[in-house]
């Protein structure tokens, strides 16, 4: 019997894990001592079952893992960690056949058909990449790789193979964010013409984490920038980012945007649509996560997400009991899961990915921009991160900045799409996949 998603959704809980370190061995679940199993994996009789792999048995890596035991068509199959012990223990909690310590077990596992990579963010280029020359599916955490050319890379990987990829950007997920977007599409306040955003943690990450994150744009801000397209429904135009320090003076002489725990954004929009995104790495009151939208015949906006809807009513307080979630996997959980299932319904049904590779290389390139931008003090075009780009191939490509020597007449494209083959999904709709020589004779106009 198919679930409906909101009955999905409420089934699942939240688990926790360590991180991600390299090691290698492999084992199945019947070689570990037994233990009782709390869960089974589901199937959808009408349609062949889906059989799946997952890298990464960290928190997200677990999330993930039980909305994919929940799904209909979907299985999990094997599942790594370099922490082998963690491996092993999903492995008997979702009575999963094999664990192991090496993620290109995973990857090469003759049953999967798609791989979830919830690694760290220096492993995801590299995994992608195996998983595409391997013919599997890919459903990969933000960012898809730290590096705009390996980005590139990766995405061209999966579509040359003809594998599906789909982006980890949970907050499109959200169902606050949802209502806001489909009453922009629908035109419920009318048009479009101002879009607010904040994103607030409860407190400062560790400094380690901080440094060589790639930055609060990069890391925290991504986010909210992704999430301002998802709402305008277009690409930006440019970008005018400041940042500054309030909370932890140990980050002050970190290297450009990794030393500011708080940041501002500008961005803009075709027909003079605007979003103004605010982030801080420390909130007093709880995680602040909102959204306002300014149309022409009104507005709409969400609020932050409670345990509970209690009220207390008080001579010297009247208000929510308690606290709006601290940490981001209790707000975000119910998303998490829904992106997920999401991608499952994908690889059964064969539709397109909701959230694609080009949606997590655009969510990059404006980071990147407003790296730049605050680190220049200045507007700063989408385009000229675009520019940066230089591809030999649609699988070999560089940074111009890194690069020493060009052929002669380069000129880079200033379009993100124009540097991916079409995906998957474009193909099976009509879009022809082009010939790699006219492709790269294109970017050298």
């Amino acid at each position: 019997m198919m679930m409906t998603l909101k009955t999905l959704v409420a089934a699942l809980a939240i688990a926790s894990c360590n991180a991600f370190a390299p090691t290698a061995q492999t084992i199945t679940r019947h070689q570990a001592a037994a233990s009782p199993l709390s869960m089974t994996a589901e199937a959808n009789e009408d349609k062949e079952v889906v059989k799946v792999g997952v890298i990464g048995m960290g928190r997200i890596g677990l999330v993930h893992l039980e909305a994919i035991t929940k799904a209909p068509g979907v299985t999990p199959v094997i599942v790594s960690n370099p922490t082998i012990s963690k491996a092993e223990a999903a492995a008997k909690q979702y009575n999963i056949p094999r664990f192991s310590s090496e993620a290109m077990d995973v990857i090469n596992d003759p049953e999967v058909d798609a791989v979830w990579i919830c690694s760290p963010s220096s492993f995801h280029a590299e995994q992608i990449k195996a998983a595409a020359a391997n013919g599997k599916h890919v459903f990969c955490e933000k960012p898809l790789a730290t590096d705009l050319g390996e980005t590139v890379e990766a995405i061209n990987a999966c579509n040359e193979a003809g594998v599906k990829l789909m982006t980890g950007l949970q907050r499109r997920f959200d169902f606050n964010f949802q209502r806001v977007q489909e009453a922009i599409a629908q035109k419920e306040v009318g048009q479009a013409i101002q879009i607010k955003l904040c994103s607030r943690d409860p407190a400062p990450p560790p400094s380690s984490y901080v440094k060589g994150g790639g930055g609060i744009f990069a890391d925290m801000a991504v986010h909210d920038l992704d999430m301002s397209r998802f709402l305008a429904g277009t690409d930006p135009i440019d970008i005018l980012a400041v940042g500054s320090l309030h909370f932890d003076k140990s980050i002050a002489s970190y290297e450009g945007s990794e030393k500011y725990d708080t940041a501002s954004c500008l961005v803009r929009y075709p027909n003079g649509l605007t979003a103004m995104i605010d982030v801080s790495r420390q909130s007093s009151f709880g995680y602040d996560q909102r959204a306002e939208v300014l149309g022409t015949e009104g507005m709409i906006q969400t609020d932050n997400v409670y345990p509970n809807t209690a009220r207390i009513f008080k001579p010297s307080y009247t208000g929510n009991a308690d606290m709006p979630f601290d940490f981001f996997l209790s707000r975000y959980n119910e998303a998490y899961v829904t992106e997920t299932i999401a991608f499952c319904e994908s690889l059964v049904n064969d539709t397109p990915v909701p959230c694609t590779g080009e949606d997590g290389l655009v969510a990059l390139i404006m980071a990147l921009a407003a790296d730049k931008s605050a680190a220049e003090n200045r507007w700063v075009s989408f385009r000229e991160i675009v520019q940066t780009v230089y591809c030999k191939t649609p699988t070999e490509c560089e940074l111009v900045a890194e690069s020493d020597i060009f052929p002669e007449g380069f000129k880079p494209t200033t379009d993100p799409a124009d540097l991916l083959l079409p995906d998957v999904d474009q193909v099976k709709s009509g879009a022809k996949m082009p010939d790699i020589k006219s492709l790269v004779g294109g970017w050298f106009k």
